[in-house]
């Protein structure tokens, strides 16, 4: 009987076409969320106030084909810029492989279930919330800075969002 090994273990990122490429996003969406840095330290601290784009609920972008037409600032993930991202979270299948790593126990290519990075914990559903609320000053808890909302506002010209 042969097995198959997967192929996260046998393609280099490089050379992975970009269907396995995206497949490797676990959709824990920490990514996406607003970062704080550190002037004096460089050292980055995750918020709790994620991107507009951001489904709370999956953990994916609503918009991924047209991202960059409504977030300018968003990162297209690529191997070749994983050695300079520093804010990606230690989970990160990218990050993971890159370190020659393997996929997290929890990772859907590993389970067959999108909804396992969910319940294993290790995605922002539940404490991500969206940057069109207005925010007071946070406080740090939990390894990441966590704000208040003060008020919802509503974008006059949002985008039609649609899933990934």
């Amino acid at each position: 009987m042969s097995t198959k090994r997967p192929f996260w273990e046998t393609v280099p990122l490089a050379k992975m076409s970009r269907a396995q490429w995206e497949s490797l996003c676990d959709g824990c969406g920490k990514c996406c969320v607003n970062k704080l840095e550190d002037e004096e330290t460089g050292e980055v601290f995750p918020t709790n106030v994620a991107c507009n784009l951001l489904d709370g609920h999956t953990g994916r972008c609503r918009d991924y084909a047209r991202r960059k037409t409504f977030v300018p600032e968003c990162v297209r993930l690529t191997p070749e810029k994983l050695a300079g991202i520093e804010w990606l979270p230690s989970s990160c299948a990218y990050i993971r492989l890159s370190r020659g790593q393997g996929l997290p126990e929890w990772h859907h290519l590993i389970t067959g279930d999108p909804e396992s990075v969910h319940r294993a914990g290790a995605s922002t559903r539940g404490w991500a919330n969206s940057n069109t609320i207005s925010w007071k000053t946070g406080r740090f808890e939990g390894g990441r800075y966590s704000f208040q909302p003060v008020s919802v506002t509503v974008a006059s010209a949002s985008p039609p969002l649609t899933n990934r």
